[in-house]
């Protein structure tokens, strides 16, 4: 009796371990992962191609396809336009717990879009952000954000990981 209500206990811990396991993963999956590579020094985002460049100096790290606002063309200007902003910025904040998955945020507007949306006795909008899809919008066509540049989950979690705060960014059409 004692050896049963051993192997039922043995059983039972070994249920509950594969509860935390993804689908045959070894271990839970975390959304922080480490990168060892080069530093990157700039990204570049085209968005006539959809494309993100990282680049360390002057060598070429990594390329992703990306989405961008529903309105894609032409630079955002004004809040709730849906346009994705172009010119020069920098990434200048992270947020970890992001309804996207990870996001690393993009330090639009600079001085140079708030005089402009000010002209125009509008506001310039903000809260633009490189982010992941965390499940929501699949199927909804190639640009769905309302400003942002959208990869993947695991893109973002690899992005996350290269890119330092104080990263220039360009962002061209």
């Amino acid at each position: 009796m004692h050896r049963r209500s051993a192997l039922v206990g043995l059983s039972s811990l070994a249920l509950l371990a594969a509860c935390g396991r993804h689908r045959g993963d070894s271990a839970p999956h975390s959304k922080f992962r480490g990168y060892s590579g080069p530093p990157i020094t700039q990204v570049q985002v085209y968005k006539a191609s959809r494309k993100m460049y990282l680049f360390s100096d002057q060598e070429l790290v990594k390329t992703y396809k990306i989405a961008l606002g529903g309105n894609p063309k032409g630079k955002k200007q004004f809040e709730g336009d849906y346009k994705t902003p172009e010119g020069f910025y920098f990434i200048d904040r992270r947020n970890p717990n992001s309804a996207f998955h990870l996001s690393l945020g993009i330090s639009y507007p600079n001085a140079e879009d708030r005089a402009f949306a000010e002209a125009q006795n509008r506001k310039p909008g903000g809260d633009i952000f490189i982010h992941g899809r965390a499940g929501k919008d699949k199927g909804r066509g190639k640009d769905w954000t309302a400003g942002c540049i959208a990869v993947t989950d695991g893109e973002i979690e690899e992005i996350y990981a290269m890119i330092a705060n104080g990263t220039p960014i360009w962002i061209f059409p």
